[in-house]
């Protein structure tokens, strides 16, 4: 996974775990589908928690002056679609996730890690020097 798409995926991840959403899922779908390269699945479990969710991703993301393309469904509260163009985000309702499956559909695609690794730089501070015993007499 290239640093960029990991780095973009982790703010979009970022994002959508602020606000509690459930069973996050990160797909990997670059190489099955033109649409996208990472669809992110989540749930709550009600319309105000689900129209909060989207709200706060692109509340978040516009202070990043990220913008969504197209913004679908947040009227009903059942499955609001962000589409960011390479990431889309899919927030539902509980039950309506699990009536389309679309984990199922895409089972092909890989799942991203939720957290990002993290990067490996070089310390600059000097180990401590080792502590010599005290012999008491």
């Amino acid at each position: 996974m290239k640093e960029d798409f990991a780095e973009r995926v982790a703010l979009f991840l970022r994002a959508v775990t602020a606000k509690k959403a459930e069973e996050v899922v990160a797909l990997d779908v670059r190489g099955l589908t033109s649409i996208a390269d990472c669809f992110i699945l989540c749930h709550g479990t009600s319309n105000r928690q689900v129209n909060a969710i989207a709200d706060h991703v692109e509340r978040e993301l516009r202070k990043r002056r990220i913008r969504p393309l197209s913004v679908e469904g947040a009227s009903e509260g059942q499955w609001v679609l962000l589409d960011y163009g390479d990431v889309v985000i899919h927030v539902f309702f509980e039950s309506v996730r699990r009536l389309y499956d679309l984990e199922g559909l895409w089972s092909d695609a890989p799942r991203l890690p939720l957290t990002p690794p993290r990067r490996r730089t070089a310390s600059r501070r000097k180990p401590a020097a080792p502590v010599e015993p005290v012999e008491e007499e």
